[in-house]
């Protein structure tokens, strides 16, 4: 069963408008959930706001944003000040501008989430925007007040639907060159090429969601269910042998020969 929309609003493109709903297209809810607890009394712990300086307590009114303009000297902003400059929260996407689909680099990904008519009155204009952003193969961009932000959002046609994505800030994507410009930038050897790919494609398979479980939630599981039981918890698993130390100098072709001998060896596909 589907979860229920957190979000229910417009879409709009120029004089088109229909309703739509949004729920986040991933969730943590399956994740064990930890609650830090007083060992004597099981009883939840709640954290409250205290004076670096003072060790007091300091109250909800009392509390203020603060930016530090210089060493313990800070300019303090009232929420009102906050909110005032932020976009209102109007329930309407309306899409301002496209770009090519192939234009937006992955790392400006942020948060995917699904779209999807809200009424079977607005399928047919849903369905036009959608379409017609895959027959031109272009993204829609628009700007949404989402998590208490004012966001830019990118739209992508998929399937029936359409993918919600908020996008990164730029202030919050490094800029790649600082990190691979020093990188010799000469062709990689044909030979060392070749022998390369040849290992790429014995290890080449088709995707599957079970790439990507997570053991340590699998091992919490088993703890816990045993514990329910009364069973002492499972044997910690031994770490593996340490990998051994290799040589700084290393027979690039010799080691992949090597390694294709050993996948071609060992079948794997």
């Amino acid at each position: 069963m589907a979860p229920k929309s957190f979000w229910k609003g417009y879409l709009k493109l120029s004089l088109v408008t229909c309703r739509v709903s949004m729920t986040p297209a991933t969730t943590d809810n399956e994740k064990i959930q930890f609650h830090t607890l007083n060992r004597k009394t099981h009883n939840r712990l709640t954290s409250r706001y205290v004076d670096a300086e003072t060790g007091d307590v300091v109250d909800d009114d009392d509390e203020v944003k603060g930016y530090e303009r210089a060493d313990g000297d800070y300019v303090l902003l009232e929420d009102d000040e906050i909110d005032a400059v932020a976009l209102e929260s109007t329930r309407t996407i309306d899409i301002e501008m496209f770009v090519p689909d192939d234009s937006v680099r992955w790392i400006w990904y942020d948060r995917p989430h699904y779209l999807l008519p809200d009424d079977a009155v607005g399928e047919e204009a849903f369905s036009v925007i959608r379409e017609a952003m895959r027959s031109t193969g272009k993204f829609g961009i628009a700007r949404l007040v989402m998590y208490r932000r004012e966001r830019a959002v990118m739209l992508v046609p998929s399937g029936r639907g359409i993918i919600l994505w908020t996008l990164r800030y730029g202030d919050e994507v490094r800029d790649p060159a600082e990190y691979f410009g020093d990188i010799d930038r000469e062709k990689a050897d044909s030979k060392l090429l070749k022998l390369v790919k040849e290992v790429i494609e014995e290890r080449s398979t088709s995707w599957d969601p079970d790439m990507v479980t997570d053991p340590v939630q699998e091992k919490l599981a088993d703890i816990i269910a045993a514990k329910k039981k009364g069973r002492k918890r499972p044997a910690k698993v031994k770490a593996q042998t340490e990998a051994p130390a290799v040589d700084n100098v290393i027979d690039i072709m010799d080691a992949l020969r090597k390694s294709i001998a050993s996948e071609k060896k060992s079948g794997k596909r």
